[in-house]
């Protein structure tokens, strides 16, 4: 599975941003989804989760109840909605998927377990 994330830009604090993720390739395997950011001088951190359904979610307690992912499988894209951005969400942003033997209801946290990665895209946040 291919990834191509979009979205990102420049907003100031408060502000929303919206990211998604388009795949392409083996599309109709099952895949489980994720974000994770990157800022200057940190390691990857895992923000959100969905399982290939949709149904099962997950998020870092940093951005609990300010981030929303989905997904749509019949357009292959999974989105991340980022409201009252703060300055500290400032990173680059990657989706990643990965690849499931069946569908499943398990959602993953650990970049390690991803096999797919799209190429980021940047979200700086201002004061």
């Amino acid at each position: 599975v291919q990834l191509q994330a979009s979205g990102g830009g420049s907003v100031q604090a408060g502000g929303s941003l919206r990211l998604s993720c388009a795949a392409s390739g083996r599309t109709g395997s099952n895949y489980a989804q994720g974000w994770f950011r990157q800022a200057p001088g940190k390691e990857h951190e895992f923000i959100a989760g969905i399982s290939w359904s949709g149904g099962f979610l997950d998020y870092a307690d940093s951005v609990k109840g300010r981030f929303t992912i989905s997904r749509d499988n019949a357009k292959n894209t999974v989105s991340l909605q980022m409201n009252s951005l703060k300055p500290e969400d400032t990173a680059v942003y990657f989706c990643a998927a990965r690849v499931l033997p069946s569908r499943g209801n398990s959602v993953y946290t650990s970049a390690g377990l991803y096999n797919s990665w799209g190429q980021g895209t940047l979200v700086t946040v201002s004061s």
